[in-house]
């Protein structure tokens, strides 16, 4: 379940508990995971940035859900109000039916699930996106072993952070190294981190559930 905590100086810390829990009662015990906050970059820090006047969080692991919050601690999540778009997930035990971002893609790798990775980053050309992904063994991408988890990338609408604009075909990363084919987990590069460092993006992540890695990019991103 998501749950929240902040700090003024990375030491001492304030817990908040459930980021649902003043959106209702029946959210708090309810399965959640995995919130990535939409953020901008400035002065080389990644800095939590209002959209219409409001924060916005993507979260979930089967779909991508999102959620909106005026302080940053308490999170109201965006339901679906259409009710021929409503899909409950039985496997999750919902209540309620939440609004889905986006969600897998058979025959892809990103085929059984999609989780929020690092913060979501403002641009010019919309919200930067990094998601990680797992390849489903039956219905997957044939060239990447059953079960392998990768990462993709997808811009959204600046404006509306529901809108999805464009979609990569394939993953920007995936397992090809020893720690990162073998480990507690096998096939596995989870993308978490994300810091702007000596004019240099830094992407962490987590290798076959077993350490943690790190790629570069310098690539600006505007």
């Amino acid at each position: 379940r998501l749950f929240v905590s902040s700090s003024q100086n990375l030491r001492q810390w304030t817990k908040h508990g459930s980021v649902f829990k003043k959106a209702g009662e029946h959210y708090v015990d309810m399965w959640s995971k995995a919130g990535s906050i939409i953020c901008r970059l400035e002065d080389g820090k990644l800095i939590a940035t209002k959209i219409n006047g409001t924060y916005w969080m993507y979260w979930g692991e089967s779909n991508i859900y999102a959620a909106t919050s005026d302080n940053l601690i308490d999170w109201t999540p965006i339901l679906e109000t259409d009710p021929d778009k409503q899909i409950l997930d039985s496997m999750r035990g919902y209540t309620t039916a939440f609004k889905i971002v986006f969600s897998t893609r058979k025959g892809n790798f990103d085929s059984e699930l999609v989780e929020p990775g690092p913060p979501a980053l403002l641009t010019d050309q919309g919200i930067l996106f990094i998601y990680n992904s797992k390849n489903s063994p039956e219905f997957g991408d044939k060239n990447l072993a059953p079960g392998t988890y990768a990462a993709g990338q997808i811009i959204m609408d600046k404006e509306n952070p529901l809108i999805p604009l464009h979609r990569m075909d394939n993953w920007f990363i995936s397992p090809d190294q020893p720690f990162e084919i073998t480990g507690q987990v096998n096939n596995v590069c989870f993308v978490e981190g994300l810091a702007f460092f000596q004019n240099k993006w830094l992407l962490y992540y987590g290798t076959a559930d077993s350490k943690i890695a790190v790629a570069e990019c310098q690539t600006k991103i505007n």
